[in-house]
């Protein structure tokens, strides 16, 4: 009690240097965890990715299609169970802002995403509909979407104009599922190509497989490789979570300075830290001569620095990790959806509490070490 009593008193004396200090921890420790959330949501769709699903697609570049006859034959490799279409549309909604992934899939794709929850009749709906449309809850909210809309769509990689009625909107099983993606039926692409591009029909960027056991990812993937070897569309397969982190990686600079840039923080904030614990030691030299004339040894002078830096960096860490969570759902709000799933985790968190304990144990020892070793002579001197 007369410790933390004594803590307490010497890390308010100078009340204004140590509310400077907790408020500079603070929103070091909030830059912290931000920026480390930004790095999560860069990978949330890897991290969510399911081991049980493989990706199949042109062993060139995700632009060459493979002929839509390869379904056939991935469904008869050992360990596949269902196989499903999968093509990027890439339309525009009114305006290149209001950018969201479109795929044209076939019917039997949601079976491979249990994790995507559609209500019965509105599947049967869309299934009935060779115009409907799909749509996730995240992306509905964004643009008030509702069932029965009408979604106009100006193609891109496919030119002319698209309209689509949307029949249902899906649910992810939890709040870290990407649910900001529309899907249409492939078949209803597929026979407007054929219309009026032929050289572009039956075409599919890539074969969503479905196999049975996990663990034969790999033997799985070679398999299906091993069919198409030496054809005129050779193929590359790989899980999921291979296959998003594959995009991940165009941006891996761009991560690392992100996460260079948040360590760097910590870095100035120590420094901060340090030079406050050194000035408080420094004016205190007097003090902690008269505790050694009084018996106090070396270990309890130590002791009281380290736990004076230790509190005040619990003050500003605490306040810092407490501003996380609304700082992050505010910054998910005003970026506009670029982050679909944009929460901070445990991991996080934890970083940023070993963070503010690494900041005041470092800020400690220098300050700590020469108190412990000041002669009582010496300190006394500086008496006045």
């Amino acid at each position: 009690m007369f410790l933390l009593t004594l803590v307490c008193r010497n890390a308010f004396r100078h009340r204004l240097r140590t509310l400077l200090t907790v408020s500079g921890l603070a929103i070091a420790v909030l830059a912290y965890g931000l920026l480390q959330t930004v790095v999560d949501a860069w990978y949330a769709g890897a991290a969510a990715a399911s081991s049980t699903r493989l990706v199949t697609r042109s062993s060139i570049s995700l632009t060459f299609f493979l002929p839509v006859s390869y379904e056939n034959r991935i469904r008869s490799v050992e360990g596949v169970k269902h196989v499903a279409r999968s093509n990027w549309f890439g339309g525009i909604y009114q305006e290149p802002k209001n950018f969201f992934p479109q795929f044209a899939v076939s019917d039997n794709y949601l079976n491979l995403y249990p994790e995507f929850i559609l209500p019965e009749d509105q599947r049967i709906a869309y299934v009935r509909d060779r115009k409907g449309c799909l749509v996730g809850r995240q992306l509905a909210d964004q643009f008030g979407f509702k069932v029965g809309d009408v979604l106009p769509l100006r193609g891109a990689v496919y030119p002319g104009r698209w309209e689509f009625v949307i029949r249902g909107i899906f649910d992810g099983s939890d709040s870290t599922k990407f649910t900001k993606q529309m899907l249409f039926h492939w078949d209803y692409l597929n026979e407007t190509l054929r219309r009026t591009t032929p050289r572009r029909a039956d075409g599919v960027g890539i074969f969503v497989v479905g196999i049975d056991n996990p663990d034969n990812a790999a033997a799985a993937s070679v398999n299906i490789d091993q069919v198409f070897r030496n054809s005129l569309a050779e193929t590359l397969t790989e899980t999921e979570q291979a296959f998003q982190l594959g995009f991940v990686a165009m941006s891996d600079q761009i991560i690392a300075a992100i996460q260079i840039v948040s360590y760097v923080v910590i870095l100035i904030i120590m420094a901060v830290m340090a030079n406050t614990m050194a000035m408080s030691a420094r004016e205190r030299t007097a003090e902690y001569a008269t505790l050694k004339t009084l018996g106090f040894g070396p270990a309890f002078i130590a002791l009281l620095i380290f736990a004076e830096s230790m509190f005040i960096c619990a003050l500003g860490g605490g306040v810092g990790m407490l501003l996380t969570s609304p700082a992050a759902a505010g910054f998910k709000q005003a970026a506009g959806g670029i982050f679909p799933i944009f929460a901070v985790s445990r991991e996080t968190i934890t970083m940023q509490l070993a963070c503010a304990a690494a900041v005041g144990i470092a800020a400690a020892v220098v300050p700590a070490i020469r108190a412990a070793r000041v002669r009582i002579v010496d300190g006394l001197r500086a008496i006045t």
